[in-house]
């Protein structure tokens, strides 16, 4: 019950939030991902924890059946307007990635960018990509690393925020390979590489204004604090990217791990 209430509370988080205004800052990560793997028009893909559909979208354009799925649905329902929008379909449905609502081998290749690993029960979520992967299918991740650009501003977040409940695991152990290996090693041969890219503004206020008010999780957490904790939060946010300042602009290097899966017969 504790997990179901925390993803309750995550749900509406990221609903809060139009994050396809900071998810534009990784879109090359995603045309790399589907690159890599060996795709034909006709395959069907199922991207979890889809956001505002921004694998979902490339990958139709290659001529996938592809399906995205999220717990929030204000996510979706952007995701299905910029599907719209641009001319192509997708099928998207609201649902957990702890629980998907999808028969088993459903789907040739599995994705998710910077999604699951937000799920708290890392177990239940890996069982649920390799069950709905066909034998023979491909899983493709992106994961932030504890150590890299994310992992660090969210330690800034940390002190501010609610513990989580007992058992929930931390987004950032996906980041590690042998947490990767342990999840997902014995469905799937895996092949894990490292990855960094940039996240860019002006400064670290600029920053802060895209990120209370555009990243679901820090606009929840920047809006629950007493004005005097906000401002706290605000001054170490805005000092934490000023930290990577690099000329005229903050530059933010975010590691994070790409993870290349084929599902064992």
């Amino acid at each position: 019950m504790a997990f179901e209430a925390l993803k309750e509370k995550q749900s509406s988080a990221w609903s809060s939030a139009p994050y396809e205004q900071v998810s534009v800052q990784h879109l090359g990560v995603l045309d790399d991902l589907l690159d890599r793997l060996e795709i034909k028009p006709g395959m069907r893909l199922l991207d979890v924890a889809t956001g505002t559909g921004e694998l979902a979208r490339p990958a139709a354009r290659r001529g996938l059946h592809v399906t995205g799925v999220d717990f929030a649905p204000s996510l979706i329902a952007t995701a299905r307007a910029l599907t719209e929008r641009d001319g192509l379909t997708v099928a998207y449905d609201v649902g957990d990635a702890e629980a998907l609502p999808y028969h088993d081998g459903s789907f040739d290749v599995v994705t998710s960018t910077f999604g699951v690993m937000f799920a708290p029960d890392h177990r239940a979520v890996a069982h649920e990509l390799a069950r709905v992967t066909a034998p023979g299918g491909q899983l493709a991740i992106t994961a932030w690393t504890p150590d890299g650009g994310v992992g660090l501003m969210f330690a800034v977040l940390r002190p501010y925020m609610a513990p989580p409940p007992e058992g929930a695991g931390s987004p950032f152990e996906w980041g590690r390979r042998e947490h990767l290996e342990e999840l997902l090693g014995a469905a799937f041969e895996l092949d894990i590489s490292e990855h960094v890219v940039p996240q860019i503004a002006a400064s670290g206020e600029a920053m802060w204004d895209l990120m209370s008010t555009a990243y679901g999780p820090t606009k929840v957490l920047a809006s629950s604090l007493d004005p005097e904790r906000r401002e706290s939060l605000h001054r170490e946010f805005a000092a934490f990217f000023e930290g990577y300042r690099d000329g005229d602009q903050v530059c933010l290097p975010r590691t994070y791990l790409q993870v290349i899966g084929q599902r064992r017969g």
